[in-house]
């Protein structure tokens, strides 16, 4: 077990030099730089905020010493933002993205999970057709385009919802769902299929031929083992409701991470975009960390190695 936790930690060090190398090095390739806009800037006073934020020095001691301060854990500041370090942005922005993922995870799990073990249990009725339709319909269909259509539908036709903002719970649903709903479609789909497979298992036909109820079999026997498919989408599906929530944010003029991201992406932010991406890269492993985990609470044969 400790030589698992060790092995865990060196990759994801070595995940994150990956990633900070290569973001670093991309965000550089681009044209224009953080202080470029449509009005060019006098070349002396370009100049001077060149050498006030060290960009003109070569790139390699640029990131020797981006890497250093990553090492020490200082984020920085941002470029756009000079008054606030990147974590004070990010603790703003965090809590807000994060309330957001927690509410669309539930949707996605209190949909997806009865109506994969629903769609088990009735294979072959037009029960189980009508859930794999939407299901399908579900994964098809970008966050994007279901947000839209929600609010033309709850918004403006059957005023239901606001159009956007964040601060009451209200304003939570609909974005929330929206986030949800693909991943909601996921889950059924693999519930349904870990269904299956368990269901045909002997051991189920002996739970059955002891007279034990259909509910006792299907919750209490089957479903455990049929959850070790979607306990393994869940842990990048978490993260990736984080950033899948960039668009929504956007949408929905949500204040979260997202929103930082976006921005910091479009006005070359080279500081806030790297610790954006450091934490979605963090948050990745650290779900895929916990899934490895719970395989062996879920299954007691799989053994950490």
């Amino acid at each position: 077990m400790i030589a698992f936790f060790l092995r865990r930690a060196l990759w994801l060090v070595l995940t994150l030099w990956i990633v900070f190398t290569v973001s670093f090095f991309l965000m550089r390739s681009v044209p224009g730089g953080p202080f470029s806009q449509e009005r060019e800037l006098e070349p002396q006073i370009a100049e001077l905020i060149q050498e006030r934020y060290r960009l003109d020095d070569p790139l390699w001691q640029q990131y020797l010493r981006e890497l250093t301060s990553a090492l020490r854990g200082d984020l920085g500041y941002s470029y756009r933002k000079p008054d606030f370090s990147n974590a004070e942005i990010i603790s703003q922005g965090l809590p807000v993205s994060a309330s957001l993922g927690i509410v669309a995870l539930a949707f996605a799990v209190v949909l997806g999970l009865p109506a994969g073990i629903i769609s088990a249990v009735r294979r072959g009725t037009w029960v189980d057709a009508g859930f794999m339709l939407a299901a399908t319909v579900g994964i098809a269909l970008p966050n994007f385009i279901i947000a839209s259509v929600l609010i033309i539908l709850l918004v403006f036709l059957v005023p239901v919802f606001p159009a956007g903002g964040w601060g009451s719970l209200n304003q939570l649903i609909l974005p929330a769902f929206c986030l949800g709903a693909p991943y909601a479609a996921f889950i059924a789909r693999l519930t349904r299929t870990g269904m299956l497979d368990v269901l045909s298992q002997d051991y189920i036909r002996t739970a059955y031929a002891k007279g034990l109820a259909d509910r006792v079999v299907i919750l209490r026997h089957a479903l455990r083992l049929a959850m070790v498919p979607v306990v393994s989408f869940l842990g990048p599906a978490i993260a990736g409701i984080l950033t899948g929530s960039l668009v929504i944010e956007q949408i929905f003029a949500i204040p979260g991470l997202g929103a930082h991201f976006v921005e910091a992406a479009l006005m070359s932010d080279y500081t806030l975009a790297m610790a954006v991406v450091l934490l979605y890269t963090v948050l990745l492993y650290t779900m895929n960390f916990v899934v490895d985990l719970s395989y062996s609470l879920i299954d007691p044969r799989v053994q950490l190695e």
